[in-house]
């Protein structure tokens, strides 16, 4: 069963998808979408949906350092409800406090990137984050 894991933005969704097994998470492509002007990139996604044949979305939630929920979360609560609608699949929520801040400091530290590369990359970085922590709480983190 491949699951897809979504870093919700309001200009890029970043996409990530599991192995068939659910142990491993690989980054796949960054869909550009404007809020503002209610284009969500849902045709996109569902190319990639039937691509990879995926059964499940996890969509990173970023929730406020205090654990409420703030405008993004509930801007991306609200792509979660329209991409199940959509799809007919279920979605699960992720919480990715610090998952761009952590994606980051890989791309700085283990990639030495330049920022420009790293600002092309970072959304699909951090879905992968999402989604990989997501398959690790799963697993019970027997695969660690």
């Amino acid at each position: 069963m491949r699951i897809m894991g979504l870093d919700v933005g309001s200009r890029t969704v970043g996409i990530a998808v599991s192995d068939l097994m659910g142990w491993t998470a690989q980054g796949i492509e960054i869909i550009r979408i404007n809020e503002d002007e209610g284009n969500f990139g849902f045709e996109r996604l569902g190319e990639l949906v039937k691509e990879y044949e995926v059964e499940k979305f996890v969509v990173g939630l970023p929730k406020n350092m205090n654990n409420s929920i703030g405008p993004r979360a509930e801007a991306s609560m609200a792509y979660g409800e329209k991409i199940q609608e959509l799809f007919g699949l279920p979605v699960a929520y992720q919480d990715e406090r610090l998952t761009t801040v952590q994606a980051e400091r890989m791309l700085v530290e283990q990639a030495n990137t330049s920022r420009a590369k790293r600002k092309k990359v970072i959304d699909k970085v951090a879905a992968v984050m999402i989604l990989q922590n997501y398959l690790d709480q799963q697993s019970g983190g027997f695969l660690g």
